[in-house]
């Protein structure tokens, strides 16, 4: 008997062709690639070149050598990259235009088994897109904050969970798609309350570090001072010579 990842074959092929787990694969694998794209690449396609399991769709793509070898490298740098305060902002800037786009490729390869119409993939590629993108921007903007502590360890602790929970995604996806789901739509619900914030925390901290190294540190002596009445008031350092 080949080795598989399921207590019971049986049960393997149940979910493989059960239109539900297709789908919940389809979203682990788009969530998770919005974390650690080449590590899910690289951990499928070594789990399907060694027959410890059988990707469905046309995921056995990932399983060629060409594609592991590549995946493979591409995940050990991310591995180290994402270690390093800092550069593992930058890391994630670049990975904002190929998180997306991978996510939703794995999507659409996860149902494109031949029994599901173009539109089925064409609609996972889409919806992958988009959870690929929030992942990404939630995790990237958690990690900008964490960057600017001093002390790396709560970077590295962030990024030892993103190793773990990018992996646990696609398995609880595989094995268990009705958790997955329950888990999923709270994830959603916490992307959309959380990237607003996020970002709007960032883009406060970029500003005052624009003012810091611009050399202006009092930046409300310049603003226009608003009247009870509603009218607006010079500064002033808008005074002209000849004004009291």
């Amino acid at each position: 008997m080949e080795p598989t990842i399921f207590a019971n074959p049986e049960i393997a092929n149940a979910v493989i062709a059960s239109p539900f787990s297709q789908f919940a694969l389809a979203a682990g694998l788009a969530w998770a690639s919005g974390m650690r794209l080449y590590a899910v690449c690289f951990v499928l396609g070594a789990l399907g070149y060694f027959q410890v399991l059988t990707l469905p769709g046309n995921l056995q793509v990932l399983s060629n050598p060409w594609a592991l070898g590549i995946s493979g490298a591409l995940c050990a740098a991310e591995f180290i990259a994402d270690k390093v305060p800092g550069f593992d902002s930058l890391w994630d800037a670049v990975h904002t235009f190929i998180r997306g786009p991978g996510g939703a490729m794995l999507a659409a390869l996860a149902v494109s088994n031949g029994a599901n119409s173009e539109l089925t993939q064409v609609m996972a590629a889409m919806i992958g897109g988009s959870l690929a993108t929030g992942a990404h921007l939630t995790k990237a903007g958690t990690r900008a904050l964490v960057n600017h502590s001093p002390e790396p360890f709560s970077n590295w602790t962030l990024s030892a969970i993103g190793d773990v929970a990018s992996l646990g995604i696609v398995w609880l996806a595989w094995q268990h798609p009705v958790i997955f789901c329950v888990v999923l739509a709270a994830f959603i619900v916490f992307m959309v309350w959380a990237i607003p914030k996020l970002w709007r925390l960032i883009r406060g901290t970029f500003r005052r570090l624009h003012r810091f190294f611009s050399g202006n540190l009092n930046p409300k002596s310049t603003d226009p001072v608003i009247s009870a009445s509603g009218g607006s008031k010079a500064s002033l350092s808008d005074a002209g010579p000849g004004r009291n």
